[in-house]
């Protein structure tokens, strides 16, 4: 199959609860899905582009996933390159806080991000949709597109908080705009082993989704130095156990969602 005839999967990475490692993870999955060698685009779908100015590509004037949202611009337009190789970005910015109120008149309203992943991914492997943390109607937008969902769960207390009120939003989009949609794994996050309750935690989550990773992600001082350095953790870090766990969890994620593809070239 042609680069132009390619249809990517695309995953959407969604939790409305915040500070759960969700941007954190979006970046990292994406820039270790390219880095074994899976063509990989990262759409940054939070109006705090906190995915674009963790890969070190903000600019208030230049062209976002908001003017293909709202003004129909190709999503080719919009995207530009990161320092990983075979990672794209197409950035949001200061327009997008808008978003949310602009698209309610619009028809077809939650189809707009498929129509343009559609239309102008069609050279990757991968779509990776930063949401935001919330189930307004950006984030719709993404769980329409989206072929697999995964969950960030923060390993603290009450990390199973607002996750019945997430999967119900899942049931209800699948069973209305869009039948494939999967819920493909929950990723436990921020873990501790040093602490019980993590290990607490960690168990109840397992318990409650069987389709939890086995791989989980570190608590590391790091992985949040290097959002500031405009950088994922496999350039900024490429040694330290969170990275080594990103690289982990990338191979699950090829492994269920691209099967076709060959883990080998991952980082152990």
């Amino acid at each position: 199959m042609s680069e132009t005839q390619r249809t990517p999967v695309v995953i959407a990475i969604a939790n409305q609860k915040g500070g759960v490692g969700k941007t954190t993870s979006a970046i990292n999955l994406g820039a270790e899905i390219a880095l074994a060698g899976v063509k990989c685009l990262l759409v940054d779908l939070d109006p705090q582009a906190n995915a674009t100015a963790g890969l070190g590509l903000s600019d208030p004037y230049r062209a976002s996933i908001y003017d293909v949202l709202i003004d129909d611009a190709d999503l080719s337009s919009v995207i530009i390159p990161t320092q990983q190789a075979n990672l794209d970005l197409a950035p949001s910015g200061p327009d997008l806080a808008g978003a949310e109120v602009e698209l309610v008149p619009v028809m077809a309203r939650e189809q707009r991000l498929r129509r343009a992943i559609a239309a102008g991914a069609g050279g990757y492997e991968a779509v990776i949709v930063d949401c935001p943390p919330s189930l307004g109607l950006l984030t719709l937008n993404a769980l329409t597109a989206a072929d697999q969902v995964i969950v960030p769960v923060q390993c603290e207390y009450l990390a199973l908080e607002g996750l019945g009120q997430l999967t119900r939003t899942l049931d209800a989009v699948k069973r209305n705009l869009n039948p494939a949609l999967h819920l493909g794994g929950l990723l436990l996050t921020m873990y501790d082993a040093r602490t019980n309750l993590c290990q607490q935690v960690a168990q109840e989550v397992r318990s409650h989704f069987s389709d939890t990773f086995k791989t989980v992600i570190p608590r590391s001082v790091r992985v949040s130095e290097a959002p500031s350095h405009g950088l994922p953790i496999c350039i900024y870090a490429a040694g330290s156990p969170a990275a080594k766990a990103y690289a982990a969890a990338a191979k699950e994620v090829i492994a269920a969602f691209l099967p076709q593809r060959d883990t080998a070239g991952a980082k152990a």
